[in-house]
């Protein structure tokens, strides 16, 4: 599949190397792609199940700050914060403390 790029621009290096890897047909579809999505879901939501609930106060541009970088990854805020405490209670993350 050739995409037209006169009419579709690119947003930015990244998109522009997809559409490129799309017109070198490097992409092809996964096999059973529904049942391994099921699965790596499951893998998640294992990984990741939340079984307590907190109230923290926050500043608010902090909060923005972080929502924007939720936004920029494409995952909901909350989940960005419980991944970031999940990392650090794990030890792979330091903050100089």
């Amino acid at each position: 599949m050739k995409i037209k790029k006169d009419i579709f621009e690119p947003i930015d290096k990244d998109e522009e190397e997809l559409i490129n890897a799309i017109d070198r047909d490097e992409f092809v579809e996964i096999p059973n792609q529904e049942n391994k999505i099921k699965k790596y879901t499951s893998y998640f939501k294992k990984a990741f199940k939340k079984d307590k609930r907190i109230t923290i106060r926050v500043d608010h541009h902090d909060l923005k700050e972080i929502q924007d970088k939720a936004i920029e990854s494409g995952i909901p805020y909350q989940t960005l914060i419980s991944a970031v405490l999940h990392k650090f209670a794990r030890g792979k993350m330091d903050i100089g403390v």
